[in-house]
């Protein structure tokens, strides 16, 4: 089969850090164009990155011309995401793009909808759904080691760490905080375990309240009013089935217990499961005695050697091209992805309005 050829819109951060080293590390494809408003950037990824004589671009409309390619990965702001995407389906491209899916529930449907209609593969990129963990507890889950799953916590808090480069702190272009930024990994990762993504009703919260959010912020401060969204969004989900979610996201808490994002627990009627730092508890009852289990993620365990070890994005680069090359559905579906940023943009809604949302699906 022929190498597929893959063009690059956004060569920022996202990219340089996840998405081109990891296609760099499996070497299935070739990257053949790149582009970014910044001619620079762009030239030097590929520079680095890709094929000896890659075009580079600033209209990612002219490299959408380029009938050669196969795949586009969208890496640009959040605010960019839908219209860039729907322009390279329609254009006859698979797209990978980088989460949230959409700035808006109606863009992320839009991007469903333009799918669709051209029967180009999308997906979105959600790399915690790629990790060991969450592999392995999805294995138990759908083995029926938990039963019907009906409370789940998501996690994504921070004591301090407010990203203060590029436009995270640009509502317009983002659309939020950490609900929008890392939320959306835990409440991704935590519905694809549960396998659920039919929502009731979502009361919301949200909060600026720390004083001083930038002391002790790993990356620094930033300049005074630059950062206008909250420190922390919280989330009620009641889904159809009666199922409660409740959601935790922040970037600045007064806790002594921060928990990365892409952590969650489940509790089913059978036992109960929890990633925690990637780590895997598994909790159930057993001749008459509550047991936990933590199940050994490692590679290797013999002398010499450490085993094949993969990071979830070179996995989650893998399985998408798997899912390309072999005509099957990638691994986080357009329409899972939209039912995230519907949740997203419910709780967001409920913390202005002050009352619940509904859904009428």
């Amino acid at each position: 089969m022929a190498r597929l050829k893959i063009g690059i819109i956004g060569c920022g951060g996202i990219a340089n850090g996840k998405h081109l080293p990891a296609l760099k590390a499996i070497d299935r494809a070739d990257i053949v164009a790149f582009c970014d408003l910044i001619p620079e950037r762009a030239e030097k990824a590929a520079k680095e990155y890709g094929v000896p004589g890659a075009k580079v671009y600033t209209d990612y409309k002219e490299l959408l011309k380029d009938e050669s390619i196969d795949v586009c990965y969208v890496l640009t702001p959040n605010r960019s995401h839908a219209d860039i995407s729907i322009d390279a389906l329609h254009a006859g491209k698979h797209v990978m793009c980088e989460k949230p899916m959409a700035k808006s529930a109606a863009d992320a449907r839009r991007m469903v909808e333009a799918a669709k209609e051209t029967g180009k593969k999308l997906t979105i990129g959600y790399q915690h759904r790629h990790k060991a963990a969450s592999q392995y507890v999805k294995g138990c889950i759908d083995r029926g080691d938990l039963g019907e799953i009906y409370y789940a916590k998501a996690y994504a808090i921070r004591r301090r760490g407010t990203p203060n480069w590029g436009v995270f702190l640009n509502e317009y272009e983002q659309g939020g905080g950490p609900l929008i930024d890392i939320g959306t990994h835990s409440l991704d990762v935590t519905l694809y375990l549960m396998n659920n993504y039919k929502p009731r009703m979502v009361v919301g919260t949200k909060y600026k309240k720390v004083e001083h959010p930038e002391a002790g912020n790993p990356w620094g401060g930033w300049k005074e009013g630059e950062n206008t969204l909250e420190d922390a969004a919280f989330g009620f989900i009641v889904m159809e089935n009666g199922a409660t979610i409740t959601l935790e996201a922040t970037w600045a808490l007064n806790t002594d217990e921060p928990i990365p994002e892409g952590s969650c627990r489940l509790c089913g009627s059978k036992g109960g499961a929890a990633i925690i730092r990637d780590e895997v508890t598994m909790n159930t009852v057993d001749l008459d005695r509550q047991i936990i289990t933590k199940p050994d993620l490692s590679a290797g365990g013999v002398a010499f050697y450490d085993g094949v070890k993969e990071t979830p994005p070179i996995t989650e680069q893998r399985r998408w091209l798997d899912a390309i090359e072999n005509d099957t559905d990638p691994v986080v579906l357009p329409e899972q992805a939209c039912v995230v940023s519907e949740i997203l943009e419910a709780i967001y809604t409920s913390a202005k309005t002050g009352e619940p949302v509904y859904f009428n699906r």
